[in-house]
């Protein structure tokens, strides 16, 4: 029997994490329909991009060097000071779509997570609408 691989390893490990990352910031900073979600980051975004290089590779199930630097991700009381609403979710859903779509992050894989990330999302939802 084959050993059932986790979603990290499927889409390509630490390279794969860190391209998603980049092009879904870089989707963030030049397309105008994330110009909001932009607006809800600092002007430097590299610390974003660190971070969530580092929650998504524990979050996909590869090595969890986030929680050693940051402590528990806490990711819902960390995102509270933002409004979350549907259109945000709707937002950050969109790109990271994309970012997906651009890295090749397809098929199975690609809907799982799709999956996931809106779970995530819808989640961390803080507003009514």
């Amino acid at each position: 029997m084959s050993e059932r691989k986790i979603p990290y390893e499927i889409i390509g490990g630490a390279a794969k994490v860190e391209e998603l990352v980049d092009r879904f910031y870089d989707l963030m900073a030049l397309e105008e329909p994330f110009a909001e979600l932009r607006a809800m980051h600092s002007e430097d975004l590299s610390s974003s991009r660190d971070k969530l290089k580092l929650f998504l590779s524990g979050w996909l199930g590869g090595p969890d060097v986030y929680s050693p630097k940051y402590g528990h991700p806490m990711l819902r009381a960390r995102h509270l000071p933002f409004k979350i609403g549907l259109k945000e979710r709707n937002q950050w859903l969109a790109c990271m779509y994309r970012a997906m779509e651009d890295c090749g992050i397809d098929g199975q894989i690609g809907a799982q997570l799709e999956e996931s990330f809106f779970n995530t999302a819808d989640w961390m939802r803080n507003q009514a609408n």
